[in-house]
């Protein structure tokens, strides 16, 4: 039996974990009750909901959307496995934070020299800003369907939303997680609605989760089903669960340390769950409605526009907006947290929060302002799409050092990867560097 560690190396990697983790006044502010089964995991419940946002942003959307027009139900397999991929790496970064203390991005810049670190930073900062480009897009675009705002007034208007992040962080980070899943909640009903309406045959439906060799052989849609892969798992997402897991105070025991594991791991298959639910969604209603009536579909708005005669329902159009809304608000929230907790973690440097979010905030709005003013409607959707490949580009930047620090046992110790997580982590790994590596050559053609 490996003996514990000795209670100042505890208080030690305590330390550690406390002085660097973004928002000291989260760090362990959620009490865990000693009592049933279900108390406890209503407590260690919320980070995983946090994470699953960023699984169902407007990139998500963008892809979804393109992909049932033109294939109809045939991608629904690369949508569900896509989010099945992310729960195993979401789990993965949960054990990490739990287990050592410390968010990805703190341990990288323990692992890691100077040079590395400072190219894994600035990679996941560029995937930061693609990300919330596609959430201020995404909003954006909402505000306009539903109240005919300017694309730029909604971007900006978009963008205010860091005040509300602040208030809430201010009055707890539960309330911050009890927004979070009321707007998932909202996306989760409109799209119960939508498919109500739809009325998708479910023979086709579920012959559409079978995988096929076309996905491969046919160039047009592996482009997409690489697109949607991009669109699904985020990279800096991986920091975010890392960190935000240590809001829970569990004790720091093996024991301690294991029960956290479960419960969290239960948290982000409840979660990712409903993220797969509405990414399917996503895609099985362009099917249902676009796909069989011969029209390709491409952008969020002509979408939106087509959504009423198709389902020859008024509010059809308006609960699609709606739910588009709130993807866009939530998933800019979690990714504006994020930001935080990469930059943190890789530097030490601590902004204040205003400042820091601010920052985060005009990196992506200058772009956005400028294409969507420049360029208008097309524009904004040729950029959302830009947005997904860049994040695809650097999610291996991401994968990679978080398998090797879960597999490595002067890292974790006795929770490290037992040789079968290991082989399906790398076997993911190599996967996602192929595919990218596929996306790359085709951009070039």
């Amino acid at each position: 039996m490996t003996p514990p560690p000795p209670p100042e190396a505890v208080a030690t990697a305590d330390a550690l974990s406390a002085d660097l983790l973004p928002r000291r006044e989260a760090h362990r502010s959620v009490g865990i009750p000693a009592a049933s089964f279900w108390r406890k995991l209503f407590a260690f419940s919320g980070p995983g909901y946090l994470v699953a946002v960023g699984y169902m942003d407007p990139g998500n959307w963008a892809t979804g959307i393109a992909g049932g027009s033109a294939f109809g139900y045939r991608l629904l397999s690369v949508v569900v496995l896509a989010n099945l991929m992310a729960m195993f790496l979401q789990r993965l970064a949960a054990r990490l934070g739990i287990v050592t203390g410390l968010d990805l991005a703190q341990a990288c810049r323990q692992r890691y020299g100077a040079m590395t670190r400072m190219l894994l930073w600035l990679l996941c900062e560029l995937a930061i800003v693609a990300c919330d480009l596609a959430e201020l897009i995404g909003a954006a675009i909402a505000l306009r369907l539903l109240f005919g705002l300017d694309l730029a007034l909604g971007v900006a208007l978009t963008g205010l939303e860091v005040l509300l992040v602040l208030a809430l962080q201010a009055r707890g980070f539960r309330k911050l997680e009890a927004l979070v899943v009321s707007l998932m909640a909202v996306i989760g009903l409109c799209f119960i609605v939508e498919l109500a309406l739809a009325r998708p045959p479910l023979a086709a439906v579920l012959d559409g989760l079978v995988p096929r060799a076309e996905i491969v052989t046919d160039p047009a849609m592996l482009y997409l089903a690489i697109g949607i892969l991009g669109a699904t798992v985020m990279p800096h997402n991986l920091y975010l669960h890392s960190s935000i897991v240590q809001t829970r105070d569990f004790r720091r025991t093996d024991a301690g340390k294991r029960e956290a594991m479960r419960f969290a791991t239960i948290d982000i298959v409840v979660a990712l769950t409903l993220a797969i639910f509405v990414n399917a969604s996503i895609l099985v209603l362009a099917a249902s409605t676009f796909h069989a009536a011969m029209t390709e579909v491409v952008g969020i708005d002509e979408a939106y526009r087509l959504l009423t005669p198709a389902l020859r329902v008024g509010a059809a159009g308006t609960l699609f907006a709606v739910a588009l809304l709130a993807a866009g608000h939530n998933a800019s929230v979690t990714g504006t947290i994020a930001g935080q907790i990469v930059m943190e973690g890789f530097t030490r440097f601590r902004w204040p929060a205003w400042a820091r979010r601010l920052v985060a905030r005009l990196l992506a709005m200058v772009p956005a302002l400028f294409v969507v003013t420049a360029y208008g409607e097309a524009g904004a959707t040729q950029l959302l799409i830009l947005s997904q490949v860049v994040l695809s580009l650097q999610l291996p930047f991401a994968v990679y050092p978080l398998v090797r620090l879960t597999g490595s046992r002067a890292s974790m110790g006795k929770f490290a990867n037992g040789p079968f997580t290991a082989a399906i982590a790398w076997t993911m790994t190599a996967g996602l560097i192929g595919l990218n590596g596929v996306l790359l050559r085709g951009m070039m053609d």
